[in-house]
């Protein structure tokens, strides 16, 4: 195994983003792909570290630049005013993701009919909207994301198999969104599986999160048993759907 990583430069509206690339070089031909969208604070050293796992799983991921210029964040005030700007302009945000989308797609080492993304908290919301805007993914997976909506799909729109891996005791996710959540994708006839790990807080895969809660005072919390548990949720779907 030979990890290789780079910087893709890619762009939407004007805008240049720059994605994070990894993928094994020691592997022939083409393989999946799986976008990575990341957490409110931007593509960061976290997001970069589960693309390369990916890549030690054999596929080719792109860890996405959801703000532009690789802005990150350090605080949750600056994050906070980071995904707002998309979360309040998902005319952009949509180019955004389909610019990702055709950046993998097109890389040599990927075989563009295989493609799944994964997103973290904004992230998650950010996959769940590529599904229910019907893009061409064979999976998405949802880790501690938000629910809420800003396309509501029509029956047979979505093409994407859906995993949403939820923390049970995530304060920033209401009863009334997962409601929602569920009665949409019923509605929409979509494959999905809904998991809530026990216990788990908002932020449960990421070991950055228990630093960053008694930091910022937040109800963030790592949990290793969920952490675990819903990367292999994840590997279970894409060994189904690729």
């Amino acid at each position: 195994m030979s990890i290789q990583t780079e910087t893709v430069l890619y762009a939407a509206n004007g805008t240049t983003l720059r994605g994070h690339f990894a993928y094994d070089a020691n592997l022939e031909g083409e393989r999946p792909g799986v976008i990575v969208v990341h957490e409110w604070w931007g593509l960061n050293d976290y997001i970069r570290a589960r693309a390369q796992q990916l890549a030690e799983l054999g596929f080719s991921a792109l860890a996405i630049d959801m703000y532009g210029e690789g802005r990150t964040a350090d605080t949750p005030d600056d994050a906070g005013a980071l995904m707002n700007g998309i979360l309040n302009d998902m005319s952009t945000g949509t180019r955004r993701l389909q610019a990702a989308l055709d950046t993998l797609r097109d890389h040599a080492t990927v075989d563009g009919s295989r493609i799944a993304a994964i997103g973290y908290c904004f992230g998650g919301a950010m996959v769940l909207h590529m599904a229910r805007t019907g893009m061409p993914l064979k999976a998405v997976v949802s880790f501690h994301g938000a629910l809420g909506s800003f396309h509501k799909p029509a029956p047979g729109e979505v093409k994407a198999k859906v995993l949403v891996c939820h923390g049970a005791a995530d304060e920033f996710v209401a009863q009334a969104d997962i409601d929602n959540f569920k009665a949409e994708m019923e509605a929409a006839g979509v494959d999905d599986e809904f998991v809530a790990y026990e216990g788990a807080l908002h932020g449960f895969t990421s070991r950055e999160a228990d630093r960053n809660g008694k930091k910022y005072g937040l109800p963030l919390a790592y949990d290793k048993q969920a952490d675990a548990g819903s990367w292999q949720a994840m590997q279970g779907l894409f060994k189904r759907v690729f």
